[in-house]
Formats: structure tokens, sequence, C-alpha cells
């Protein structure tokens, strides 16, 4: 199949499907006339990567656990990389997480003395 073709079949866009491509997470074959042409594998192969890039893995990170994916979710199957890989991103997320957290409590900090503030100031003019 064509890439509009594919496009279509898994509602990706065609220049989202070229930087798959670009990424190594796509292989299509050449036509005579120059046009990537598809198999009916890289319809699963599409909907596994949509499917990882939601779960916030990087396209380098689907690189190396697209050969560990099975079916449309996907599952994913042991492999040398896949443990290595979910858990430094897992880490990452977890830094973000906390770093976000620390963030949201000071500003929480900041808007009650605020707060506070306002109120002695509108007290205080009464």
């Amino acid at each position: 199949m064509l890439i509009g073709e594919l496009g279509r079949r898994t509602g990706v866009n065609t220049h989202q499907l070229r930087y798959y491509e670009a990424q190594g997470l796509l292989k299509p074959t050449r036509g005579g006339n120059g046009y990537r042409e598809y198999d009916e594998d890289a319809v699963m192969t599409v909907t596994q990567i949509r499917h990882l890039l939601d779960a916030g893995l990087s396209t380098e990170e689907i690189a190396v656990l697209l050969p560990c994916a099975s079916g449309a979710e996907p599952e994913l199957e042991p492999c040398d990389e896949l443990v290595t890989v979910l858990r430094g991103r897992l880490d990452g997320l977890d830094g973000y997480i906390s770093a976000l957290l620390r963030a949201r409590q000071t500003l929480h900090g900041y808007l009650e003395a605020a707060e506070r503030r306002l109120d002695a100031r509108r007290t205080a003019a009464v």
C-alpha cells in the first residue's frame, strides 16, 4: 500500500509516517516509481508506535522496544533492552513528577502567603 492508504488506515498523517521512517521505525520499500510501499504489517507497526508514544516513550526508545512488541496494544515480550529502557523512562518520569510536586508545593506557599497579606490589608483598611 502507498503512504496515503497507510495514513487512512491508521489515522496517522503522512508527515508523521515519514518521520517514523526517518527514525527507523518503519521500513517501506520503494516502487519503480520511487513511491513508498508498505506491507500489511505496517498497519500493526504504526498502531504499536502510537500506543508506545502515548505511554510517553521517545521514538529512540520505541526503536529499541519495537522488536519486542507483539499485538496492537502492544504486548512487550521480554528482551534484553526492555527492562532497561522502561526502567530508565519510569525513573525519569518519577524525577519529573517529584520536581512538579515540589514546584506545586512552593507555589501553594506563595499563594497562601499572598492571600494572607491581602486579607490583612483589607482588614486594616476597614
